[in-house]
């Protein structure tokens, strides 16, 4: 199996007649690799020569070979040719030459590992991105900064919805008082957006973590809006827009309540 061996085709009194037959390497059946096909020709003798090899087990037949010569057809015999794999399991492979120590440089063991490394160095970086995200990027949401600036914003918006000019009073100070029970529960950590009214400036005065310039801006609007919502009291343009403010510098003026109450923790 494997090894090469040959067939040889030979035409004799040819007188000058031209010989057809299969193009090179095409004469043999697929089973026979075809290593090389020579073809010479005078005008009374024709050769052919082909050398070929089987690469599997069993028995191959070549089959006639059909050769056309003038207006004749000659045939070649048949042959059966049994393949055989002489190599066994047992057998033992040597090497050809010697194995060689090959001294390799960091260019090549940065080629060998590069996408090994580059994978490990992104996952590294995934991690601390997720951890930096996970330790600061949360605070700075909820960072006194934000919720302050947020506050401003929303109150910014209630102002252009014009409640104060078109007298919608009612719409004003539920609003205004909803913006400002999420910021007081948001920036000082109170439960501002469940407690009543009366509850809430109690909590606040017990708390003192409101200075009390804001716990008076806060429970003036605050009562004012619960009169307002229960149809007790009309407040007037002037009025709305008082509260409107004292509340955005109440907001302003909340992280001095907060630097405040740290220095108090501290001390």
């Amino acid at each position: 199996m494997g090894e090469v061996n040959h067939i040889v085709v030979t035409i004799n009194n040819l007188k000058n007649e031209k010989v057809s037959a299969a193009p090179e390497n095409e004469l043999l059946p697929f089973h026979f690799e075809e290593v090389k096909d020579s073809i010479s020709q005078t005008p009374d003798i024709y050769y052919r020569r082909i050398e070929f090899a089987v690469f599997e087990e069993g028995k191959f037949t070549i089959p006639e070979l059909e050769f056309k010569v003038g207006q004749r057809v000659l045939k070649t015999i048949p042959y059966e040719i049994d393949v055989i794999n002489t190599a066994q399991k047992a057998d033992q492979i040597n090497d050809i030459i010697n194995n060689k120590d090959v001294k390799l440089e960091v260019t090549d063991y940065w080629q060998l590992y590069k996408f090994y490394i580059l994978a490990a160095i992104a996952i590294i970086c995934l991690i601390i991105a997720i951890v930096m995200f996970v330790r600061y990027g949360r605070k700075s949401k909820d960072s006194p900064v934000v919720a302050t600036n947020q506050t401003l914003k929303e109150l910014d918006s209630l102002k252009k919805k014009k409640y104060v000019e078109n007298g919608d009073y009612r719409s004003f100070y539920v609003e205004l008082i909803d913006i400002s029970r999420k910021f007081i529960a948001k920036q000082y950590h109170l439960p501002a957006d469940v407690l009543l009214t009366d509850d809430l400036i109690d909590l606040m005065k017990k708390n003192n973590t409101i200075s009390q310039e804001n716990e008076r801006v806060v429970e003036d609007v605050f009562l004012r809006g619960d009169l307002v919502k229960f149809a007790k009291t009309f407040p007037d343009q002037v009025t709305m827009e008082k509260d409107l403010t004292d509340i955005r510098d109440f907001v302003k003026r909340s992280s001095k309540d907060l630097e405040f109450e740290k220095l108090r923790k501290d001390v």
